[in-house]
């Protein structure tokens, strides 16, 4: 498993969904798709935006404590060229090095190849909006929210000087199918690093895919032809690409049988200096208190917004599986842990500046 110095236990995102198995209730997430919001009467409001330092408003509404945005504000505004398709109904947004396709007839969306999944774009008076935040994020800028001012921040990110292409391990059978999409890198000055973190991605897409496919073949058994089809899909994202650093997490679904599937994180985060993974206290700060200042942090947010816990949050563990984003470190709690399906994995953001 350890490629040039960097160790992990085997098939961590197969494993957890195997463990995980009998506590499915249903999937974490939901492909971004069409919502026709005609009848629903959303109110549409002038969402003020400030775009490194220039203020401005964009047509927007709000519904379940998520700003949309539409989507064909984003070309003046923002900076982003987005295109409309009228006969594939596809809308496009493009920009930074990246193309995001939102396919209204079928729901779907792809992020430069790869099928992304988040909250549901809405349909209204013939205007797309989007999830502002989920849309800028993977486009490549910082978002923050000024509740005393309600004015949105949005900044471009200065990013790592190097591309992100999306690779994709694929196979369908008769009521199976396995699909892993994976980052590669290309266009980075050290080479030597690019190999090595290419290879490293490489060998954990292929271990997850090695153990999927026997616990896929399980599930079916053999009466492959009388049962309902089986599953196994990764998707990955990435969340920061600044300071010579480079984090990301891949998201396994599989599906086995009965009533639901079950999804499972892992993140990685890279020190593109050496192409070594960093751990949590390598990102804080060099602070020796991390643990307490993340714990406090997770224990103010829980009760902030209201988290119901199946179990009492006490302490994360020193090397607590983290992803980093443009302000800072996020935590989350894995399917189950701490919370019921219906959370999702929350995630817990701590700014940088707290460990200082």
């Amino acid at each position: 498993m350890s490629v040039a110095g960097m160790k992990r236990k085997p098939a961590k995102g197969i494993i957890a969904l195997t463990a995980a198995a009998v506590l499915t209730v249903g999937p974490l997430l939901y492909p971004v798709q069409q919502v026709n919001a005609a009848s629903a009467g959303y109110k549409i409001i002038d969402q003020a935006i400030d775009v490194n330092g220039v203020r401005s408003t964009l047509s927007a509404l709000n519904t379940d404590n998520t700003t949309y945005i539409a989507i064909r504000s984003l070309n003046n505004s923002i900076g982003l060229t987005t295109d409309w398709n009228k006969a594939k109904m596809t809308v496009t947004v493009t920009g930074r090095d990246r193309e995001l396709v939102l396919h209204l007839d079928d729901g779907t969306a792809t992020l430069n190849d790869q099928e992304i999944y988040g909250l549901p774009a809405i349909v209204q008076n013939s205007t797309t909006y989007v999830p502002f935040r989920f849309l800028l994020e993977r486009m490549g800028y910082g978002v923050k929210y000024d509740s005393a001012t309600k004015v949105i921040g949005i900044e471009s990110i200065r990013e790592n000087d190097l591309k992100i292409a999306t690779a994709t391990v694929k196979e369908e059978e008769k009521n199976k199918s396995l699909v892993i999409h994976y980052p590669q890198l290309s266009g980075f000055a050290k080479e030597d690093v690019q190999k090595k973190i290419n290879a490293f991605l490489k060998s954990e897409a292929e271990q997850n895919a090695d153990i999927a496919r026997e616990s896929l073949s399980n599930a079916l058994g053999d009466n492959g032809d009388d049962v309902r089809p089986v599953s196994f899909e990764g998707t990955y994202t990435v969340t920061y690409n600044e300071q010579g650093k480079l984090s990301l997490y891949v998201d396994y679904y599989i599906y086995t049988g009965g009533a639901h599937g079950t999804t499972a994180r892992v993140p990685y985060t890279f020190d593109l200096a050496t192409g070594n993974q960093l751990k949590l206290k390598d990102v804080t700060g060099g602070n020796a208190k991390y643990v307490s200042i993340i714990n406090a942090k997770i224990a103010s947010q829980i009760k902030a917004r209201g988290l119901a816990l199946l179990n009492p949050f006490k302490t994360i563990e020193p090397d607590r599986d983290f992803f980093l984003k443009h302000n800072g470190v996020v935590i989350y709690f894995g399917q189950y842990e701490y919370t019921p399906y219906a959370a999702g994995m929350p995630e817990f953001e701590i700014p940088f500046a707290d460990f200082k």
